[in-house]
């Protein structure tokens, strides 16, 4: 794509900062970390969302994908990690090339994680329904 960032990385036309690749996937730094060492991993193929992403390479961007985390861990010798992966704007995707974020976390870094809510009587039982008839479709 002519306007991805992250296919203009691939191509070599904006530098990273990169820390993994092989023939399929780049890793690289992230230029606005939410903490640092934050990397991303991304395939180097463009696909807008994860659910864009074939199926079968999935399993070599979470081969790809435990490299870099266990990277970062060492390297930052953190606490722990989040692993991202957001898909759509909604859910907070702001480059539409699928890809992964590997943020290092530290014991009382500041850093917020969700809010948790509650269903309301029998919500969840309909939900649960709903998402398994479509499982079932498969």
């Amino acid at each position: 794509m002519d306007d991805c960032i992250f296919c203009k990385i691939v191509s070599g036309d904006i530098p990273c900062h990169t820390i993994y690749e092989d023939d399929e996937y780049l890793g690289f730094l992230d230029i606005r970390p939410v903490s640092k060492g934050h990397c991303l991993l991304i395939p180097k193929k463009h696909f807008e969302t994860f659910l864009d992403l074939p199926v079968e390479m999935m399993g070599g961007f979470t081969a790809a994908l435990r490299k870099v985390t266990e990277a970062v861990v060492k390297a930052t010798t953190c606490d722990g990690v989040n692993i991202g992966l957001n898909v759509n704007k909604a859910a907070g995707q702001e480059v539409f090339h699928v890809h992964h974020h590997v943020i290092p976390r530290f014991e009382g870094d500041g850093l917020s994680q969700w809010a948790r809510n509650t269903y309301d009587a029998g919500e969840d039982l309909i939900l649960r329904e709903k998402i398994s008839s479509f499982l079932k479709e498969e």
